[in-house]
């Protein structure tokens, strides 16, 4: 256990320092095929290990300002690679931004939560979690996700699926308010009610959690987070004429890079989901997927608003008629899934079936 610790700490700080070296060797060159499966390799690595390095900050400074480092970090990934992308791409990419974030919001609230659920029932047949606040952050979710993505389809003082300048500021605003007021309930006020419970619905209080790190260790972690950010935003400039050569040469539509972007971001708290789904502590697992899509809509999307100051781009965020029914459909199943408090490997696989509907309509609109 002791090896396995140290290699993975020496995995989590070479990456960042390899990744900034890669850049450099990278930067303003026009890479080969071979350059650019090692600059994807090292740039997923290097996600990965900013996110390990934020948690280990938030786990230092503590609730609430833990959660929002966490939050910031990965939204700072995810508006990094959509705008190096809008800026390469032009007014071709002016629905990047709603495709990221819509697909962020079907991974989470049917792939993260699905695969949790399903893991969790195989293990321990029925899945016990804390329904007042898994409730209350998929209200949150689904109001911050009609304000931000089906208000533009709708509105009529610009014509097509976008917001007019006061639109977007009230969005925004919006947007940012309701994930503010969700992380001080759920890391402050109301606490309890983001924590797991027993089977008779008895909150539970303790748990095994790590010592913090020590002061030193996360000084080391917030100069290494730092560079792997930085990383991150230089490498997703150097692949993103691959990522978009890459989609169109396999004929799939120009929106699908919006999914590439949420898989790439999303995949390490799917991965933490998964581990905590095992161990029977489904809560946490809830709390990643449904904290996540809010993170992506109620910080990315004012970031993005702020952006758009800066860049000519027309930003479209009005979802489809085939993304509304998915959207819809979703937030239906999910408030079913999570009203009983309990679910069963059956929730799960229903969930998962919405992410292969999703996926597939998103191949084949």
């Amino acid at each position: 256990m002791t090896t396995l610790r140290r290699s993975l700490s020496s995995w989590v700080v070479v990456v960042p320092v390899l990744a900034v070296v890669v850049l450099a060797a990278a930067w303003g060159r026009k890479p080969s095929a071979l350059v650019v499966a090692l600059v994807a390799l090292v740039l997923g690595g290097a996600v990965l290990a900013a996110v390990h390095h934020a948690e280990v900050v938030a786990h230092r400074v503590g609730e609430p300002f833990g959660s929002l480092v966490l939050a910031v970090a990965v939204t700072i990934i995810e508006v990094a690679l959509i705008i190096t992308l809008m800026l390469s791409g032009g007014p071709e990419t002016a629905s990047l931004p709603r495709d990221t974030v819509f697909a962020a919001v079907m991974i989470t609230c049917n792939g993260i939560l699905g695969l949790s659920i399903l893991l969790g029932a195989l293990r321990y047949h029925v899945v016990q979690f804390n329904a007042e606040g898994s409730g209350a952050a998929l209200a949150t979710v689904a109001t911050i996700a009609t304000l931000c993505l089906v208000l533009p389809t709708v509105t009529t003082a610009r014509q097509g699926p976008v917001f007019s300048g006061s639109q977007l500021a009230f969005a925004a605003v919006a947007a940012l308010v309701l994930y503010t007021a969700f992380v001080l309930t759920q890391t402050v006020r109301h606490r309890d009610f983001f924590l797991p419970v027993t089977v008779d619905g008895e909150v539970v209080h303790t748990e095994d959690h790590a010592d913090p790190p020590t002061t030193r260790g996360a000084l080391v972690s917030v100069v290494l987070l730092l560079v792997a950010l930085v990383a991150v935003v230089g490498l997703a400039k150097v692949e993103s004429p691959a990522i978009e050569a890459g989609v169109a040469a396999a004929g799939l539509p120009p929106s699908f890079v919006g999914v590439v972007i949420a898989l790439l971001v999303l995949l390490p708290e799917t991965l933490a989901a998964s581990r905590n789904a095992r161990r029977d502590r489904l809560q946490t697992s809830i709390n990643l997927a449904l904290g996540s899509a809010m993170a992506s809509i109620g910080l990315t999307i004012p970031a993005i608003a702020v952006a758009t100051l800066f860049i000519d781009v027309p930003l479209q965020l009005g979802l489809g008629p085939t993304q509304v029914v998915l959207l819809a459909l979703t937030v239906v199943v999910a408030t079913l899934t999570i009203v009983p408090g309990r679910a069963t490997r059956l929730q799960g696989v229903v969930h998962l079936v919405l992410l292969a509907a999703f996926l597939f309509l998103a191949v084949n609109p």
